[in-house]
């Protein structure tokens, strides 16, 4: 039986619209975001709302590609197409869109969305290490700190990004608790079940209400009895973002016989082990905020250290049996970053590891279902 706790976030993306609408008519600014390295607590504290956009389904691929070319990532196509079909509630909702130089097709998608709304691009570096990549990123920040109080006529304070930190701090706390739950046995969830409650973090409208509903279900959480373990293969996800729509990966391997026990990426815990240093915050806020953000791991850093180093620490805490490696199609650092970090997981874990790369569609099943079947027949 489930906690009662979770029927507040099985329903939630409902529930988001039609909270967004009233925070719309009472004067707050919306900003659409596509990606975790868009600081939220900055945009909270200039009096706007950040809510994630929609890309992970196949069907408005189509439309897409009537202006972008076919061999380009199906989430930039999906992104694209819902956009200017109009059929995303979120980005219609959105008064501006917050854009980053992940990658050289999302940035040249960017300039075109900006024909539609509003825009910022966040320019990142494409390093982490050394004093001016942290300078030029904490620039990022300042300059969008103008963008934001062009557009909101809020002036961001101090004080106001101090709070947001601490709340968003508070936020990762309380997920954190929730996947020990998770891990332990007492929240029972299959990981595409475990995806929709992941994806809700993308659209808090209210914070301290969100934050509650989760301190409440983990409360619930703390009176159950640790389960049972499973003998399921335990499994890591890692790679692309996956969502509803786009979790094909996902559900073969839970089909055929696995239990995806931890997603690495941008939709799944990845952003929880990274909270922001608050002692650093209560003197530069910005410059907390900045350094946080530049440490997300991602492959659009080079070299990308941090991947392998919460890879590592996933794989201890989730004592995991092999690792599934998701590339979409024509996501070249993806790709290209697999084979060298596949084969550190060989070397370091001795654990099976498997690399897939894909799209939305669903033409490939029977062949993703094979290698799938195939690869867990090796733990």
């Amino acid at each position: 039986m489930k906690p009662s706790g979770l029927r507040y976030f099985e329903t939630y993306n409902e529930r988001c619209l039609a909270e967004l609408e009233t925070a719309h008519d009472a004067g707050k600014s919306i900003a659409g975001v596509y990606c975790i390295f868009a600081p939220a607590e900055l945009i909270r504290a200039a009096g706007a709302i950040p809510v994630g956009l929609c890309g992970k389904k196949q069907a408005p691929i189509a439309r897409a590609e009537e202006e972008l070319p076919a061999n380009l990532c199906p989430l930039i196509k999906s992104s694209y197409g819902y956009a200017v079909s109009d059929t995303c509630p979120y980005f219609a909702a959105s008064d501006f869109i917050v854009g980053e130089t992940t990658c050289d097709g999302k940035k040249k998608m960017f300039e075109l969305l900006g024909r539609i709304k509003p825009l910022h691009m966040i320019h990142l570096p494409y390093l982490l290490d050394g004093v001016h990549a942290l300078d030029f990123w904490y620039s990022e920040f300042l300059r969008f700190r103008d963008f934001l109080k062009d557009h909101t006529g809020i002036p961001v304070t101090d004080d106001a990004l101090l709070e947001q930190i601490q709340i968003s701090n508070r936020l990762r706390k309380a997920f954190v608790k929730l996947m020990a739950h998770y891990r332990q046995g007492r929240l029972k969830l299959a990981g595409s079940e475990l995806l929709v409650l992941m994806e809700t973090k993308g659209f808090v409208v209210n914070p301290e209400t969100y934050i509650r509903q989760l301190e409440d279900l983990n409360t619930e959480l703390d009176g159950i009895p640790s389960g049972i373990e499973s003998a399921k293969p335990r499994i890591l996800l890692t790679g692309t973002p996956v969502g509803k729509g786009s979790d094909k990966v996902l559900k073969i391997l839970e089909s055929a016989g696995a239990q995806v026990l931890v997603q690495e990426n941008c939709s799944g815990i990845k952003s929880l082990y990274y909270p922001i240093d608050e002692t650093l915050a209560a003197d530069s806020p910005m410059k907390a905020l900045a350094k946080r953000y530049l440490e997300l791991p991602c492959a659009c850093m080079s070299p990308n250290p941090n991947r392998y180093h919460l890879l590592e620490r996933m794989i201890g805490d989730y004592r995991i049996q092999g690792v599934v490696d998701l590339t979409w199609q024509c996501c070249h650092t993806y790709n290209i970053e697999s084979y060298p970090l596949l084969k550190w997981i060989d070397t370091r874990f001795g654990i099976p590891t498997l690399h897939l790369e894909t799209d939305y569609s669903e033409s490939d099943i029977g062949q993703l279902q094979t290698r799938i079947e195939a690869f867990l027949e090796l733990i």
